[in-house]
């Protein structure tokens, strides 16, 4: 100190003695100020890490809506397309949602959401918005179990357009067409001939869209033609059905709409 008082030299030592002191010091403070670097980036990571977790939790709920959107969009076209096919059937109509369809391979049936309190009986036509979809086999209180017309067990009388020719349409579940049954080989049916329920029967009236001829095999061994014919209604597309009461009176009569 008393030679600092006096100025003698100790600048100068104090300036070389600081070299040494700096780069102790600095050995010192590096591993704290890795740690705090290594800190800041591990907490840096988490944050990124945790956003990035938010943003595809939000793109996957953004999806969702998307997606849903659409099923209601769809399901509107579909409800103007039944809503369209019911103003050209005849008797008093209820419009009603398809809660589940068999999942069996050998078996097509469907589930609706209506039953005997809404006036459901068995045998009532079942249609979409393109064609005869079926008729009910189980009527309980509220919900119906329908058969589909591609069913084995299914058979509907129809009758084509173009000449007036009628036959059995039967199912085939596993193929999900139709096949006119006991046809004879020398009948005139074409590919793309257009059948419709001929009213024969106890089930189905004259005049509902059935399906279109789209194959035509005739074997000279055999008696009858194999004619297969693609049937109009979607039942694994439809969401919304028609059920029908032919021999009641439309008029003044609102169409009940059963969907949620």
């Amino acid at each position: 100190m008393i030679l600092d008082q006096r100025g003698i030299g100790v600048q100068r030592v104090r300036a070389t003695l600081s070299i040494p002191l700096s780069f102790l010091e600095y050995i010192v403070s590096w591993p704290i100020h890795t740690f705090d670097q290594f800190g800041n980036v591990l907490s840096t990571h988490v944050g990124l890490a945790k956003e990035n977790r938010e943003l595809k939790a939000e793109q996957l709920l953004m999806k969702v809506q998307v997606q849903r959107l659409l099923a209601i969009e769809l399901e509107n076209t579909q409800l103007k397309a039944l809503m369209h096919s019911s103003t050209q059937i005849r008797g008093k109509v209820l419009m009603a949602q398809l809660l589940a369809i068999d999942s069996d391979p050998f078996v097509s049936q469907a589930v609706l959401d209506k039953g005997s309190r809404d006036g459901v009986f068995v045998g009532q036509p079942v249609l979409d918005a393109d064609g005869v979809m079926g008729k009910i086999i189980q009527a309980g209180p509220i919900t119906s179990r329908v058969l589909l017309i591609n069913d084995t067990h299914s058979g509907v009388p129809v009758q084509n357009v173009r000449n007036g020719v009628r036959a059995i349409a039967m199912g085939d579940s596993y193929s999900r067409k139709l096949h006119l049954v006991n046809v004879p080989q020398t009948v005139d049916i074409n590919n793309g001939d257009v059948f419709v329920t001929s009213g024969l029967g106890d089930h189905y009236p004259a005049g509902y869209p059935v399906g279109k001829v789209i194959s035509i095999k005739r074997d000279p061994g055999l008696e009858f033609a194999a004619i297969d014919v693609e049937a109009n209604a979607h039942s694994d597309r439809s969401r919304q059905v028609l059920l029908v009461w032919p021999n009641q009176n439309a008029e003044n009569t609102p169409i009940k709409v059963g969907v949620s």
